[in-house]
Order: C-alpha cells, then structure tokens, then sequence
C-alpha cells in the first residue's frame, strides 16, 4: 500500500474551514456551557425544592441519552417550531445543553467539597450570600474541579465530530466529504486524526494557562 496526500495538500482551505468550525463550535459551547452550568449548579442547591427538582431532572435526562439524539431532537425539534436556524446555530445550542448539564454536576461537587465551617466563617465576617459564594465557594470549588471541568471541555471538543450528521461543515464532515472524492480514506482520516490530536493538546495548554491564571493559590503551593 502507498500513501498519497497529495489530494489533501490541494484542498488545505477546506480542512482549514472545517478546522475553524470545529473551534468555533467548541469556544461557543464551552464558554455558554460553563456560564449556565455554573448557574445551574447554584440552583441545584438551591432551597426552593422546585427549582432543584427541576435542574436535578434537566441534569439526568441529559446525562442519561446519547448526544447524536440531543442534537437530532434539537435539528429536527427547531424545523418542527418553524425556526430555520444555520446548522452551526443548531449545533452549539445543542452542545450547550449538553455541556451545561455535565458542567453543572462538576461544579456541584466542587460546591460540595466546601466545609459548612467556610460558610459560617463568611457570615461572621459579614459577607452577604453573593460575596460568600464568590469569595468562599464558587472559587475555590471550581479551582478543586477544574482538571475534571478541563477533561470534559476537551472531550466536548472531540465530541463536535457529531455535529456532521445535521450537515455542519466541521472537520469531520470535510474529511468524510475528502474520502468519498479521492477514495484516500487511510490518509484523510490519518491527517483528521493528527488534527483532531493538535487541538486537544492546544485546548489542554490554554485550560493550564487559565488555571494558572486564575487560581493564585494553586501556584503558591505549586512554588512551595
């Protein structure tokens, strides 16, 4: 068997534009996701029952059906509403939804590993709730969860791949698109999977340098 990437060299601008959707679908859906996640995750221990209940069942019915289904239901769902939204539009909404309800469950645990001791040490310092949860948990449980939170946004990164079956342009669907015309399918494939591998390790390099950024106390103890 001989190799040939000639065909691929030829049609670089299509993998490149395949390359930046992927990215943007990615930076939409993780930055959406974390924001709402996050909220969710506050709700979910929230005292009002209902409000609980409610993201409690919205956290187990996606996390319990396959993503493909989410974003067939959300393509298909949205036609049926009369609402002719862009593939790319469809596709970050349905990949919010999913990385909201992972997200929150994350953050969840990092609310939950703070001590009731740090609470009561916020009220007598006279921190109001929104202080208290800035300044004594939402920091430090997400800096306790974020290597968890970083596997799952990579994870969702590599999980855009879905995202061609509702005719989104992104790497998977130009090199799906590349074999079927050059009949080249080791090759096409090799080169998304290298792709595919350099983005992970890019997205893992900027979740670090955030994290080192953001979370001071981890980089004292780090020097310590």
């Amino acid at each position: 068997m001989e190799l040939d990437f000639s065909y691929l060299q030829r049609h670089w601008e299509m993998i490149a534009h395949g390359l930046v959707v992927t990215i943007v679908l990615s930076i939409s859906s993780i930055a959406i996701g974390f924001v709402l996640g996050t909220l969710m995750a506050i709700a979910r221990r929230s005292s009002i029952r209902i409000l609980s209940a409610a993201t409690a069942a919205y956290v187990e019915m996606i996390r319990n059906t396959p993503l493909l289904i989410q974003i067939f239901l959300t393509f298909f769902g949205l036609s049926m509403l009369g609402l002719r939204l862009p593939a790319t539009l469809v596709a970050v909404l349905a990949m919010t939804v999913n990385t909201v309800a992972y997200t929150s469950e994350i953050v969840r645990a990092g609310f939950d590993s703070i001590k009731p001791g740090q609470w009561e040490a916020a009220d007598s310092l006279g921190l109001n709730r929104a202080q208290a949860y800035w300044h004594v948990a939402l920091l430090p449980a997400i800096e306790r969860v974020y290597p968890s939170l970083s596997s799952q946004f990579v994870l969702l990164m590599l999980a855009t791949s879905i995202t061609s079956q509702i005719s989104v342009e992104d790497l998977t669907a130009v090199a799906n698109f590349l074999q079927a015309q050059s009949y080249r399918p080791f090759e096409t494939y090799i080169v998304t999977a290298l792709l595919y591998l350099a983005l992970s390790l890019l997205l893992r390099l900027v979740l670090w340098g955030i994290g080192r950024a953001l979370f001071t106390r981890s980089r004292a103890m780090a020097a310590a």
